[in-house]
């Protein structure tokens, strides 16, 4: 990696830019591809797979036989792995859950909040090189915990028409309703028009590349909500003299390998410490069955020397990384100041890959620098969040004369009026009964 030091303040916001393709032709790609699913449904939408992904593909929905074959092909240890990482998912994400708080904000007036699962999500899974059944967990789990009456799963087939048994049996025991066999810009619009096959879904879910995220970008446009835009990944070191040069280096690696468009960054305040992680990724890297991808992504990223940890963390706030590790003294004290990443490890055994797979925590987190706004996958992203109010006699007396003022001054005499007509009952009533 290059490494560049001290960078003034000027500078920083130059560092911290992506590899990404012109928003216009994503936009422009996207969108012809959508126009032509709305109005041909499956005909396009095999059309599109047979082109990227599968050339003699004639069908779209994947049958139980073929499930069923899938759960036979995973071994009974990667079985035994991935219910203990379930496990673990479910347990950190089931704590989310909220029990209903009734406020009285007012003598009279009580308001509350209560959740309500999202009824049809779709969950797309990208295959490829990488096939992502972890994935069907972080997003599976949480679903089923919610409530989802629908959970609908999209993943690209391999040249052969074939998706990866692990992906298959995940599904299968999480509980997906309905499972497709396609990716990419053709996934995302099929779950966002709904064609003679594979249904609308109320919102879409699962990390991919540019092109999936701008796809998920513009499906918001058609009336469908995305979890965020979650695209190539990234992480952010922040090492010390306390760290290990060979796990940071494996760290930065494991990000690399996702894809030749991911990025990674260092930041430390020893230059030796730089120089010494540097030669561990050389070592590591030859010795990585897709270190050619890795490569790639080496040549979009960087080491930057900074004067003091509060630089580098106030860069990894610029950046705002999907993941950010801190393998420096007093890892839990520095990440107080931390404001904008999706999700943090801390300390030298706290590697990024166990956040990926097993600790708990949800690996579907913003990217691009989306983290200065969005959240990762958690509960709450599968439910929605309504609000109830109650007022008896009392209430609207209370704060009846404060709505009609406000309303009045706002020109809107109807809502003053609802007002106004539920008070003079009131005071029709108490007069009857002063008179009897």
């Amino acid at each position: 990696m290059k490494t560049i030091s001290n960078p003034s303040p000027d500078k920083w916001q130059k560092l911290a830019e992506r590899p990404m393709i012109r928003q216009e032709k994503l936009t422009d790609i996207v969108g012809k591809m959508f126009y032509e699913i709305k109005r041909k449904g499956d005909k396009a939408v095999l059309k599109f797979s047979q082109k990227f992904d599968f050339s003699e593909q004639t069908s779209l929905a994947v049958n139980k036989e073929t499930i069923e074959k899938a759960t036979k092909q995973v071994s009974d240890e990667l079985k035994k792995a991935i219910e203990l990482a379930r496990k673990n998912i479910e347990t950190f994400h089931a704590s989310q859950q909220e029990s209903v708080r009734k406020i009285e904000t007012t003598p009279g007036v009580v308001c509350w909040r209560e959740s309500r699962p999202i009824e049809r999500v779709g969950i797309y899974i990208p295959g490829g090189t990488a096939p992502l059944f972890s994935t069907v967990l972080m997003l599976a789990v949480p679903a089923k915990i919610a409530g989802c009456q629908e959970i609908v799963l999209c993943t690209p087939p391999d040249k052969n028409g074939e998706i990866n048994p692990a992906i298959l049996y995940t599904a299968n025991l999480v509980g997906v309703t309905k499972i497709f066999a396609v990716g990419g810009i053709q996934a995302i619009g099929a779950m966002t028009f709904g064609t003679e096959t594979i249904p609308k879904v109320d919102k879409i879910f699962g990390p991919g590349n540019q092109y999936v995220m701008a796809a998920k970008q513009l499906t918001q446009y058609y009336g469908t909500a995305i979890d965020m835009p979650a695209g190539p990944s990234e992480v952010l070191i922040i090492a010390d003299e306390m760290c290990h040069p060979t796990f940071v280096a494996a760290d930065l690696l494991s990000q690399a390998e996702h894809g030749s468009d991911s990025q990674v960054i260092l930041l430390s305040i020893n230059k030796q410490i730089i120089k010494e992680i540097n030669r561990e990724l050389d070592v590591q890297l030859n010795n990585l069955p897709r270190k050619e991808i890795a490569k790639q992504a080496l040549k979009n990223s960087r080491a930057i020397l900074f004067d003091t940890i509060d630089e580098c963390v106030e860069f990894s706030n610029l950046y705002a990384p999907e993941h950010l590790i801190l393998a420096i003294k007093n890892s839990e004290i520095v990440s107080k100041n931390v404001i904008n990443t999706g999700s943090v490890f801390l300390g030298n055994f706290s590697c990024e890959s166990a956040g990926d797979y097993a600790s708990g925590t949800n690996h579907t987190l913003p990217t691009s620098g989306y983290a200065k706004a969005y959240s990762g996958v958690s509960l709450d992203s599968f439910v929605k969040k309504i609000t109830f109010q109650q007022l008896s006699e009392e209430g609207i007396q209370n704060i009846g004369n404060t709505i009609e003022l406000m309303a009045e001054t706002e020109k809107l005499f109807a809502h003053k009026n609802a007002v106004t007509i539920r008070l003079q009952e009131i005071n029709n009533k108490n007069q009857d009964n002063e008179t009897i």
